[in-house]
């Protein structure tokens, strides 16, 4: 069975957006923009929002831009053959390898489940993540944490009533003093 995965790059105290909406913080190094092109040649399917959609729709024509470098190149054409699942209320068509949820995220995860094929169900956004996360059928958080403090804007983790025991599974620092975080849902 797949396993669902919510992997985002995290300021220190907490947020993937900070409070203006910025998040150029985030931008990995050579070696950390590596590393996260091997971790999404994981994926076998992308569930995101309405947000990081729009954010990551420049990725679906990326690969024809004769001015990217090899590694970015790379990346587009990986993130352009992922599947992807947008959920969204706004939205009433998608461009791309993308299609519109039709039903309830924990209908699409359990759907995703059930159907052959590999790679992980990588979740994207915090609002999305938060939802999953509820309906406790994310099995592991990959957190790659920024050396920056941006004092408020959109959390990593939403507030929610909901205790979730982890384990350990991996920690990496980078040369950039981003340190990667990898834990197990419990169970």
């Amino acid at each position: 069975m797949r396993s669902v995965t919510y992997s985002m790059g995290v300021s220190l105290d907490g947020y993937i957006v900070g409070p203006d909406g910025d998040f150029n913080w985030s931008e990995p190094d050579d070696e950390v923009f590596r590393f996260v092109t091997d971790e999404i040649r994981e994926v076998g399917v992308h569930f995101m929002g309405r947000r990081l959609y729009e954010t990551m729709l420049y990725w679906e024509t990326a690969d024809q831009d004769p001015s990217l470098d090899d590694s970015m190149h790379d990346w587009a054409v990986l993130w352009k053959a992922i599947p992807k699942v947008v959920f969204s209320t706004t939205l009433s068509t998608v461009q791309g390898n993308a299609r519109l949820a039709s039903g309830t995220v924990a209908e699409e995860v359990e759907r995703w489940r059930a159907e052959p094929g590999e790679g992980v169900i990588a979740i994207g956004g915090a609002t999305l993540a938060a939802e999953v996360g509820a309906s406790g059928l994310i099995d592991e958080y990959r957190a790659r944490v920024y050396p920056v403090l941006v004092g408020g804007g959109i959390p990593f983790f939403p507030r929610r009533e909901r205790r979730v025991d982890l384990e350990l599974l991996e920690t990496r620092t980078f040369s950039s003093q981003v340190v990667y975080l990898r834990y197990r849902v419990a169970r």
